[in-house]
């Protein structure tokens, strides 16, 4: 399965969930917006949705600081 992160193709072995996604790339829900082929995707979805092949996802993380 081929998901496009952030511009980048990557390539998964099986069908994976936006949470699973997350986790997999060491990122906290809480810190981080995802928007699945350009419709963001509230944090209470990620661990229903699942990514199929052909998905784009961006990832936005916050950063502190001052």
């Amino acid at each position: 399965m081929q998901l496009t992160i952030n511009g980048q193709k990557k390539e998964f072995s099986t069908p994976i969930t936006v949470q699973q996604l997350l986790t997999q790339l060491g990122l906290s829900a809480e810190r981080v917006v995802v928007e699945l082929n350009r419709n963001i995707l509230t944090a209470e979805k990620h661990p229903e949705t699942e990514l199929k092949s052909g998905d784009s996802i961006e990832l936005v993380q916050f950063v502190g600081g001052g």
